[in-house]
């Protein structure tokens, strides 16, 4: 794999990353339990600095870093954005619509992990990070069930 292909590769990702902090950001921004904002934010958070850590290898490899998300991140930002207008944003549905964009970052990570030949560090940074992936998406999950079931 040439370089050109390494910085595409990690681009795709780094798009992702930007889908989910500003799906956080929003959903943050949305939410009405405390407890529950504080988490969209560390998410958000979290979400930005693996963006500068792909950014930094983009450069590494020779590119230029993806500056914007997907057309997806947008629609899925959209969507929350629609929910607030009908339903005024149940955190409930905040949870719902963040497990569903954990499970398109898994996805892309995985899709990310299975291209042949890339660089060892670039594998291990994108293993290590769809490791934090994973942990949010089962924290969103197992939150979502506990507001489902409190209601």
């Amino acid at each position: 794999m040439d370089n050109s292909q390494v910085v595409d590769v990690l681009n795709d990702v780094i798009e992702t990353c930007k889908d989910g902090e500003y799906g956080f950001k929003t959903c943050a921004d949305n939410a009405t339990a405390p407890a529950l904002k504080q988490t969209f934010q560390r998410r958000a958070s979290e979400c930005a600095g693996a963006t500068t850590e792909l950014a930094s290898l983009v450069v590494q490899y020779g590119g230029k870093p993806e500056d914007g998300g997907s057309l997806s991140g947008a629609l899925h930002r959209g969507w929350v954005k629609v929910v607030d207008a009908v339903s005024g944003t149940s955190d409930q549905a905040l949870l719902n619509e963040s497990e569903r964009g954990e499970d398109a970052a898994l996805a892309r990570y995985r899709k990310a992990l299975k291209e042949e030949g890339l660089p060892s560090d670039v594998l291990a940074v994108l293993s290590r990070q769809m490791l934090g992936v994973q942990r949010n998406h089962d924290e969103i999950k197992l939150l979502r069930d506990q507001y489902k079931a409190s209601a």
